[in-house]
């Protein structure tokens, strides 16, 4: 989280302020943005106050119920998405779903039943390939 400016730079940017200098003037000078300096202002206008708020903590709140969504999981462990969603009887979107079961360590791994697939052909050809066909035709060439 990034550090708020320090009150003494406050101060200096509403003294500026004071002495009628324009926004972008005041922002130029001391390397700040004209919307922080915009606010600085109307923060001292409307609070009267001027220093930084203390910074609030993130909140951590979960609207899905991880134990419920294992146990969902393991009884219906070919449901969508939407379909856990629905389930859990919540409103959040589809990603957050992911990560909690991400979180819980499910993987989408599709096809678990089916065997491992690997580099060559899936099924049997009935035609040779390449020199195995040219060498089985022994016809003599054609002039």
């Amino acid at each position: 989280m990034p550090v708020p400016y320090s009150q003494d730079l406050r101060e200096r940017v509403l003294a500026a302020c004071a002495r009628s200098m324009k926004t972008k003037q005041i922002a130029d000078l001391f390397g700040v943005s004209t919307s922080w300096v915009r606010r600085v202002k109307q923060r001292r206008r409307e609070h009267g106050e001027v220093a930084p708020r203390p910074p609030e903590p993130a909140a951590r709140y979960s609207k899905i119920d991880r134990v419920r969504l294992r146990e969902l999981v393991e009884t219906h462990p070919d449901a969508t998405l939407v379909e856990l969603r629905a389930m859990l009887n919540v409103q959040c979107a589809e990603s957050s779903i992911w990560r909690a079961l991400d979180k819980l360590g499910y993987t989408f791994k599709k096809r678990r039943s089916m065997r491992r697939s690997k580099i060559g052909p899936m099924s049997l050809n009935a035609v040779p390939r390449g020199n195995e066909a040219s060498s089985s035709s022994s016809s003599t060439p054609v002039d």
